[in-house]
C-alpha cells in the first residue's frame, strides 16, 4: 500500500485512474482502501474532490469495460482458465454467476459493493451478450455511487483516513453489505413515502 500512495503522490490522477482501472478490471489492487487514502489526500487539499470523482469513476468504467469486453469476445472459458491470476477462485465465479444469474443487471450496480463480484459481474455481463448500452447504463451508475461513497469516507474522517484505510482492509464485505442494505433501504423508504403521498393527495 505505501508503494501505491507513492505513486499517487507522484503522479496524481494519472495513477488513481490507472490503479483503479487495473482494480476494477480484477488485478490486486485493494480498490476501496485506495478510494478511502485518495479522499483523504483530497480534504487535505492535495486534489479537488469534483476532479477526483471524475477520474475515479472514468477509471473504475476503463476497467469494467474492459472486463465486460473481455467477456463478450472470448467467453467464460478464458475466465475458469485464468481467473485465478487475477484473485477469482472457482468457489469465487460460482457464487459471483449465483449472483449474476439472480439478479442480473442489478448485480452489476450493486456488485460495486461486493469485492470479487464487481471483478466478475462485468465479464458475465458480457458473456451473457448484455446490451452494451444497458450495460453502460448499469455499470456507471453503480460507479458513480461506489466512487461517490468511498471518496466521501475518506474526505469525511480527513486526517484520521489511514487508520480507516487499515480497519477497511479487515472489514470490506462487511461495509459494502450494510452500504448495499442502506442503499436498498432507503429505495424501499422513498416507494412507500411516494406511495403514500399519492393516496393522500
Amino acid at each position: 500500500m505505501g508503494q501505491i500512495l507513492a505513486w499517487i503522490l507522484e503522479y496524481g490522477y494519472l495513477a488513481m485512474f490507472g490503479l483503479l482501472a487495473l482494480g476494477v478490471a480484477g488485478m490486486p489492487i485493494p480498490d476501496e482502501v485506495l478510494m478511502i487514502a485518495f479522499g483523504g489526500l483530497v480534504s487535505q487539499g492535495h486534489y479537488n474532490f469534483i476532479a477526483a470523482l471524475a477520474v475515479t469513476f472514468f477509471g473504475s468504467m476503463t476497467g469494467m469495460m474492459l472486463s465486460y469486453t473481455l467477456g463478450r469476445l472470448l467467453g467464460k472459458p478464458l475466465l475458469h482458465r485464468y481467473g485465478k491470476w487475477v484473485r477469482l477462485t472457482p468457489s469465487r465465479i460460482a457464487s459471483s454467476e449465483n449472483w449474476f444469474g439472480r439478479y442480473g443487471t442489478w448485480g452489476i450496480l450493486f456488485g460495486y459493493f461486493v469485492p470479487g463480484l464487481r471483478h466478475v459481474s462485468s465479464y458475465l455481463a458480457g458473456t451473457t451478450r448484455l446490451g452494451v448500452f444497458r450495460y453502460i447504463g448499469y455499470a456507471s451508475a453503480g460507479a458513480l455511487l461506489w466512487c461517490g461513497t468511498f471518496l466521501g469516507i475518506g474526505h469525511a474522517v480527513g486526517m484520521h483516513w489511514e487508520q480507516v484505510a487499515k480497519l477497511m482492509e479487515k472489514v470490506t464485505h462487511r461495509v459494502g453489505l450494510i452500504v448495499i442494505l442502506l442503499i436498498v433501504l432507503g429505495g424501499i423508504t422513498a416507494w412507500f413515502w411516494n406511495k403514500r403521498k399519492k393516496n393522500i393527495t
